[in-house]
């Protein structure tokens, strides 16, 4: 049964339900109610009316109005819905919290904000004919709108509704969600991909998520590029995931599914990589980023999405789930998504992981503060560490993470520039590097590590980076090392080698002057280590340095208390670093690039986090032993300790960089002396076959000089 069949007899269900909502709905939206006052009047009359618009949408595509329509009148209807939160008109919006208080009051205008925020998703959901979950969502508006009516009517009263909605609806809302994720029958975006004439940009139209000129530049781009170098772009994807699975040892052909991420406007290279997939013997799973708070991880999407038609607006709402965040709804979601995987448990075996194509290209993002935003209280950050903790082992249990793989790879969106065409071109080559230059130079970096003891990381200029990395002990050099020689399988591009850090004994200060993680802009970033582990953090993004903290604690901490280095790298891409410099472009690329231009450290877990007992090696032979360190080594006595369930790489480019040395500790006579050896000095690799490392910043000049 494909979505369509499950749909056609849900919704005859639940038809008369959804008809009576909506009669009532049309009634409040022209004349809202007389015992209200007006300011809240206004409110409950606007948002009844945009439930009527999804109403309306949701004919129009159950009875094929949309096919008819022409681009422009496409546009039209998508806009209608996306104006509001638009940043020109975000300041006048109830999806503003700053704008709903100041309209609404101190009383209710954040939670009604929250609830509007909610009752937006009845948008995709109209799409996706999911007449159902558009029905409890109006069911809900409706029942607070009663409470006001009534006069019977507290933020207390407001709270709890909203509360047990989400309690007594959660088997549906979290069922759905992981249902999407292992099943490919629920094919509405894959049948978008397939099925469409993707030389008529219409199509773009038919998911019903916001479709800017980036959308509709990129799709006419690639309809421009002939189908060899459109299968070339997707093989890079799909062969990198083969190999993912063919380095771990684990047999492809016994899966099932592969989730394919992307954004919209990219739907030819999703095609052409669903078509090598299909002969792999995967079918594709592609599911929308999650809309609602029940399922959503702060302000992170996940999914297909399309550009973000406000940054900030998703900012706003990161923390919504403290209005119903206690142990009772964590207990309640976990026991939610025990029932789902059971109910898909043969699905869940038959996933092999998710296949990521990224885009990078729009303007950095640096949020605004709001008081009036929903925050999570101390309890509740604990709670939400405590359930992210418990969902991953569920998750695991069912998704065998041993035996699943990945691959990641990034394009340029149009709205990077007008060179844009060009940069998609050069990042093409930096993503298909020769594989075989890259494994002799990095193996002999690697060589060198696997004898030292620590390596330390200077910063210069601004950077004020101090940093004292130790290396986990080899007990069989001749068999064993520390590194990954990355060479671009699932991590693409190439560019790195890359271990698990020993915590004891690795401290110092991590700075970097100005650097963008998940979209936010970090500025004067400062982490503090001692033996391993976040001691301490700054930044100077707000005037209010506590303000500053907060922002690490909630979007790199991910409200942890502290996190350990969970691994240490240095990048070797100085091509795309390069190339990065000659466009201007270096603070918009996504980490997966920015990660391979410098040497960088991620806190969080290891980049072996849930799979430590399954052997690694490089190209060489040898098994990479760095795999766990003092927090991950506990899932054996205490799985709870054992991860964080985040991972954030944090790159010193080039520039920023005085030196990185292999250290030694020897014996001379009955003292130890230490003796350092250069990688890397003044931004350049000075190691004994690593120069040619060096070629792309020679290459650079000559362009800028003329070759003189």
């Amino acid at each position: 049964m494909d979505y369509r069949e499950l749909f056609q007899k849900e919704n005859a269900n639940i038809r008369e339900r959804f008809t009576l909502t909506r009669e009532r709905l049309k009634e409040i939206g022209l004349l809202g109610s007389p015992s209200l006052d007006s300011g809240i009047n206004a409110y409950f009359c606007k948002t009844a009316l945009f439930l009527c618009q999804c109403a309306t949408s949701y004919q129009m595509v159950r009875d094929g109005d949309f096919l008819t329509m022409t681009e422009e009148e496409l546009r039209r209807e998508n806009a209608s819905f996306y104006q509001d939160i638009l940043p020109d008109h975000y300041e006048s919006s109830y999806a503003n919290p700053a704008y709903a208080v100041s309209a609404l009051g101190e009383e209710y205008g954040r939670i009604l904000s929250f609830l509007y925020t909610e009752l937006r998703s009845e948008r995709f959901y109209a799409f996706e004919q999911d007449l159902k979950r558009m029905t409890i969502l109006n069911e809900l508006f409706l029942e607070i709108f009663g409470l006001f009516e009534s006069r019977d009517v507290s933020y207390r009263k407001v709270r709890e509704t909203i509360y047990w909605f989400f309690h007594d609806n959660a088997d549906l809302l979290i069922g759905w969600r992981i249902r999407e994720q292992m099943d490919p029958s629920l094919d509405f975006a894959t049948g978008i991909v397939m099925k469409s004439d993707l030389a008529d940009s219409r199509y773009l139209y038919a998911y019903g998520e916001y479709i800017s000129d980036n959308e509709r530049k990129m799709a006419d781009f690639l309809n421009s590029l002939p189908q060899e170098e459109i299968d070339e772009i997707a093989f890079t994807l799909t062969d990198g995931y083969r190999e993912g699975f063919a380095l771990k040892g684990v047999d492809l052909s016994a899966k099932e599914t592969v989730n394919i991420r992307y954004n919209i406007g990219f739907e030819r290279i999703i095609r052409a990589a669903i078509i090598q997939f299909d002969r792999m013997g995967l079918k594709p799973v592609i599911y929308r980023a999650a809309q609602s708070s029940l399922v959503k991880r702060q302000n992170i999407r996940v999914g297909y999405v399309s550009t973000n038609p406000n940054e900030q607006f998703d900012y706003d709402h990161r923390f919504d789930n403290a209005v119903w965040l206690d142990k009772r709804m964590m207990d309640r979601k976990l026991q939610s998504m025990r029932k789902a995987y059971e109910a898909f448990e043969t699905e869940a075996a038959g996933y092999a992981g998710p296949a990521v194509l990224e885009i990078f290209g729009e303007a950095p993002f640096e949020p605004q503060a709001k008081e009036e935003a929903y925050h999570l209280s101390e309890r509740q950050q604990t709670l939400s560490v405590d359930f992210t903790t418990l969902a991953s082992t569920l998750t695991n249990e069912f998704v065998n993470m041993e035996e699943r793989s990945f691959s990641i790879m990034a394009c340029p969106m149009p709205s990077i520039g007008p060179a844009f065409p060009e940069i998609f071109e050069e990042i093409r080559k930096v993503n298909t590097l020769d594989k075989d230059q890259y494994r002799g130079i990095q193996q002999k970096m690697i060589d060198l590590l696997d004898q030292a003891d620590y390596v330390k990381v200077m910063g210069r200029g601004r950077n004020m980076t101090n940093l004292t990395v130790r290396m986990t002990d080899l007990e069989d050099p001749s068999r064993q090392t520390r590194f990954e020689n990355c060479l671009a399988d699932v991590n693409i591009p190439l560019g790195e080698i890359f271990t698990s850090p020993r915590l004891k004994g690795t401290s110092g200060l991590l700075h970097v002057t100005e650097v963008y993680l998940e979209g936010l802009c970090y500025k004067d970033l400062r982490l503090q280590f001692e033996d391993g582990m976040v001691t301490d953090y700054s930044c100077g993004n707000f005037p209010d340095p506590e303000e500053g903290k907060r922002f690490i604690l909630e979007n790199i901490l991910f409200n942890h208390p502290t996190l350990p280095m969970g691994e240490f790298a240095i990048g070797t891409n100085t091509t795309a670093y390069v190339m990065a410099s000659r466009f201007g472009i270096m603070n918009k690329l996504p980490v997966l690039i920015a990660e391979k231009m410098g040497p960088h450290l991620a806190v969080g877990d290891t980049c072996y986090s849930y799979c430590e007992d399954v052997p690694v090696y490089n190209p060489d032979g040898k098994e990479i032993i760095a795999r766990d360190n003092a927090c991950s080594i506990l899932r054996k006595t205490d799985p709870r300790k054992a991860y964080y369930n985040c991972h954030t790489d944090i790159t010193i480019p080039y520039e920023e960089l005085d030196r990185i040395v292999a250290g030694f500790t020897v014996a001379v006579g009955e003292n130890t002396e230490r003796t350092e050896i250069p990688i890397l000095l003044d931004g350049r690799f000075v190691l004994d076959g690593t120069f040619a490392l060096n070629d792309p910043f020679k290459k650079s000049i000559e362009l800028k000089t003329g070759g003189e």
